[in-house]
């Protein structure tokens, strides 16, 4: 299938999970930013949640400030919509943002969709998907351009998050590039403070151990309702290949924390990778 290369993609949740205002929008991402003097760790990837920033802007936050924010960002998020192919790469056009537009790098994406044929190019299921896009301003906050490869996927089984890895990191190889791998996710959903801390400690546990596969099988055997434990999973495995060596939990906050309604929350975690 042809796409062309002018194509555009509009914001699905400008104006309700974050200010479609571009100055507005600064001002709030300013807000949920840590210390800026400090200096800046080169990751492998991150581990950030994607919903409203009043909920979950802090501990996106917190991972985006204490990063470099390299030329090239690999965006792996759930598919909330069912839009689209299992997996779906948006391999041409640019994203159209509040604070600009954003590039695909088309030879990146397009390389992985060469390299591994479970990923396919397919826009359908980025047109209405927030988990990648609420990444964004904060990105762009940081750094005034960059390119991205936006994958989504749909429920896999792991031998699938094995493959979709090896294909970008292969992508990776053939093209020269280095980028961030940016796995977004939120945590439990809809139960109480409690038992949402204690469930996702243990999803958290398997990251910090850098354990994809034991992260996959804790939140399938434990009912964890991780929404993206794929794309997270996926991260990892792309991580090992990449030489990582720690995984490190930056922040944790339930949706209870900012409403102060502890009885029905969800979950949000920021992690650093290198």
């Amino acid at each position: 299938m042809n796409f062309p290369t002018n194509q555009k993609r509009s914001p699905a949740v400008a104006g309700k999970f974050y200010s479609e205002n571009p100055d507005e929008l600064k001002k709030n991402i300013a807000c949920h930013l840590g210390d800026l003097s400090k200096d800046k760790q080169k990751a492998i990837a991150v581990v950030s949640p994607h919903a409203g920033f009043m909920y979950s802007g802090d501990v996106a936050g917190a991972v985006y400030s204490r990063i470099e924010i390299p030329d090239t960002i690999i965006l792996l998020g759930p598919n909330h919509t069912g839009r689209g192919e299992t997996i779906s790469v948006m391999v041409r056009g640019i994203w159209s943002m509040p604070m600009g537009d954003i590039a695909i790098d088309e030879v990146l994406a397009t390389a992985l969709c060469e390299e591994t044929s479970i990923a396919k190019p397919d826009p359908a299921a980025h047109q209405f998907e927030h988990s990648l896009e609420t990444q964004l301003p904060f990105l762009q906050y940081l750094r005034k351009s960059f390119c991205i490869v936006p994958i989504c996927l749909k429920k896999v089984d792991f031998s699938i998050c094995k493959k979709l890895s090896a294909g970008i990191v292969q992508a990776l190889e053939r093209t020269g590039k280095s980028a961030l791998i940016v796995a977004s996710s939120d945590m439990t959903h809809f139960e109480s403070h409690k038992d949402a801390e204690e469930k996702d400690k243990r999803a958290i546990a398997k990251i910090e151990n850098r354990d994809a596969l034991g992260l996959y099988e804790t939140v399938r055997q434990q009912q964890i309702s991780m929404c993206g434990v794929n794309p997270v999973t996926v991260m990892l495995l792309c991580a090992e290949k990449l030489g990582a060596q720690k995984a490190e939990l930056i922040d944790y906050k339930t949706s209870g924390e900012v409403n102060g309604d502890k009885n029905r929350v969800v979950g949000y975690a920021g992690m650093i990778i290198t």
